[in-house]
């Protein structure tokens, strides 16, 4: 099985295939994490509920949760106007940041200038 040839039209991948994903906790709207897809892990996660990833270092497929524990089960996912990012809504359980932080984002705001 592939990805639906409608969803793989509207995609608008970088010169590596991917395209960028933000997974966002679905009760609260807290933005968890950005990670990458390509064809096959958008089609993966699609049809198992369990977010699926490609590892840009790695060069292989990497399922949240599978190594850590920390699984992100799928709610809703979503293109958005442009087709060049996904939303993937998740239950978050566990950290979804690598250094065991619950998001990748509450490591230190940004100053704003002016």
């Amino acid at each position: 099985m592939s990805l639906d040839p409608e969803i793989a039209a509207r995609l608008k991948r970088n010169p590596d295939g991917l395209v960028p994903a933000i997974a966002q906790q679905h009760d609260t709207g807290e933005v968890l994490m950005l990670a990458w897809m390509n064809d096959e892990a958008l089609h993966r996660t699609l049809t198992t509920g369990r977010a699926t990833y490609w590892s840009r270092s790695r060069g292989e497929f990497w399922v949240k949760g599978d190594t850590s524990g920390h699984v992100q089960h799928v709610k809703s996912v979503a293109l958005d106007c442009d087709g060049d990012t996904i939303l993937v809504r998740v239950d978050q359980v566990g950290a979804a940041c690598h250094t065991g932080d619950r998001t990748c984002f509450d490591t230190g705001r940004l100053e704003m200038l002016g």
